[in-house]
C-alpha cells in the first residue's frame, strides 16, 4: 500500500535546483507505489511545475504570493503547512540545503513529528524504509526508520541519483491561494558573495584551495582548472581566514558539505574539520608539497609537488582532452 509524498522544489534565480529532482527520486522510494506531489513556493513559479513532473512527480501544487518572492521561514512555513493540511501526505522530502535546514525543523515542530536530516540513502529493507545518514563528521553512518507518523526527511545534495528526465510525462499543475500574514521578517536586499557559475554544493567536480595557495591571486589557476572541468571552486577554512577568498567557498565542518564525483584538493593539509566536509567525495585527488600531509590519507590519488606547477599542467592536459573529444 503506497503513500502520498510531498516534495518541496527549491528555486534559485528562477530555476529549480538539482536537489529538487533528487528529492523526487527519494520520494518515489518513500511513496512505495503511491503518489509523489511536487510543491513550488514563490511569486510566479507555476511554470516550473512541468519540469518536476518530467523528473517523476505525478502532479505539482504551486503556492504563489508576492510575499513569497524571497525565502522567509515564516512565509514558506505558512505556505507549506497550507499544502500539508490540504493534501494530508504520509511523507515529506526536502533538500538538505541552507533553505531546507532552516525550514524543516520549523515544519517538524508544527507537525509534532520526527525529522531525519541529511540522509544520503533511502531504501526498503525488511519491510521498512531505511534512511542512512552520516554522523560524527562523516566518520560513521547510522540507519533510521520512522515507526509512526509522517515520514519527514531532508536529503543531502549529490547523493541520491535523480530519475531520468522524460519530457513526455504529463501531470496537473495547480495553484493554491494562501493568505500570507504576520511576517516577522522582511527581505530588504539580497547581497550575493558566492562565485558565479556552478553551485558548489551540487557540483560534480570541485577544485579546492587551502593555505598553500598563499594569496587571493593563488586561486586563479584553481578557477581556470575548475572552469575547464565544468566544476566549482571551494576552499578550506584556513584559506578563508587568511582572506584569500570569501567564506561562501568554505568546505568543512563549519562550512559546506560536498560530495562531488571528483574533488581536487590543492595546498590543503587535511585538518579533520575540512575532511568532514569532503571525505565522502567519490574520487579525491590531493596536491601538496608535504608528503606527510594528512590529506593524502583520504586521497585516492596523491601528487607531491608545487600546486602552481601541477595545476596548470593538469589544466593544459584536460584542455587537450576536450579538444579531442
Amino acid at each position: 500500500m503506497g503513500r502520498k509524498v510531498l516534495v518541496l522544489g527549491e528555486i534559485r534565480e528562477g530555476s529549480l535546483r538539482n536537489v529538487s529532482f533528487e528529492a523526487v527520486a527519494a520520494a518515489r522510494t518513500v511513496a512505495e507505489g503511491g503518489e509523489v506531489v511536487g510543491v513550488l513556493i514563490g511569486d510566479s513559479v507555476s511554470a516550473l511545475g512541468q519540469e518536476l513532473i518530467s523528473y517523476g512527480a505525478e502532479r505539482v501544487i504551486a503556492v504563489e504570493n508576492e510575499k513569497l518572492a524571497q525565502y522567509t521561514p515564516d512565509g514558506y512555513s505558512q505556505a507549506l503547512m497550507s499544502v500539508i493540511k490540504e493534501e494530508k501526505p504520509g511523507g515529506l522530502i526536502i533538500g538538505h540545503t541552507a533553505l531546507g535546514k532552516d525550514l524543516s525543523p520549523k515544519i517538524a515542530s508544527k507537525l509534532n513529528s520526527g525529522l531525519i536530516s541529511d540522509a544520503v540513502q533511502v531504501e526498503e529493507a525488511g519491510g521498512n524504509l531505511v534512511f542512512t545518514r552520516p554522523i560524527y563528521s562523516g566518520k560513521a553512518f547510522e540507519k533510521k526508520i520512522v515507526s509512526e507518523g509522517i515520514i519527514f526527511a531532508t536529503i543531502r545534495p549529490n547523493n541520491i541519483a535523480s530519475l531520468e528526465k522524460d519530457e513526455n510525462r504529463t501531470g496537473d499543475v495547480s495553484t493554491l491561494s494562501v493568505d500570507i500574514k504576520d511576517l516577522r521578517t522582511v527581505i530588504k536586499e539580497v547581497v550575493r558573495k558566492a562565485t558565479e557559475g556552478v553551485d558548489l554544493s551540487e557540483a560534480k567536480v570541485v577544485v579546492s584551495g587551502g593555505r598553500g595557495v598563499r594569496s587571493e591571486e593563488g586561486f586563479e589557476p584553481l578557477k581556470e582548472l575548475a572552469s575547464v572541468l565544468g566544476g566549482a571552486v571551494g576552499a578550506s577554512r584556513g584559506a578563508c581566514d587568511a582572506d584569500y577568498c570569501d567564506y561562501s567557498l568554505q568546505i568543512g565542518q563549519t562550512g559546506k558539505v560536498v560530495t562531488p564525483d571528483l574533488y581536487i584538493a590543492c595546498g590543503i593539509s587535511g585538518a579533520i574539520q575540512h575532511l568532514a566536509g569532503m571525505s565522502n567525495s567519490k574520487v579525491i585527488v590531493a596536491i601538496n608539497k608535504d608528503p606527510e600531509a594528512n590529506i593524502f590519507k583520504v586521497a585516492d590519488y596523491g601528487i607531491v609537488g608545487d600546486l602552481f606547477e601541477v595545476v596548470p599542467m593538469l589544466t593544459e592536459e584536460f584542455k587537450k582532452l576536450k579538444v579531442h573529444q
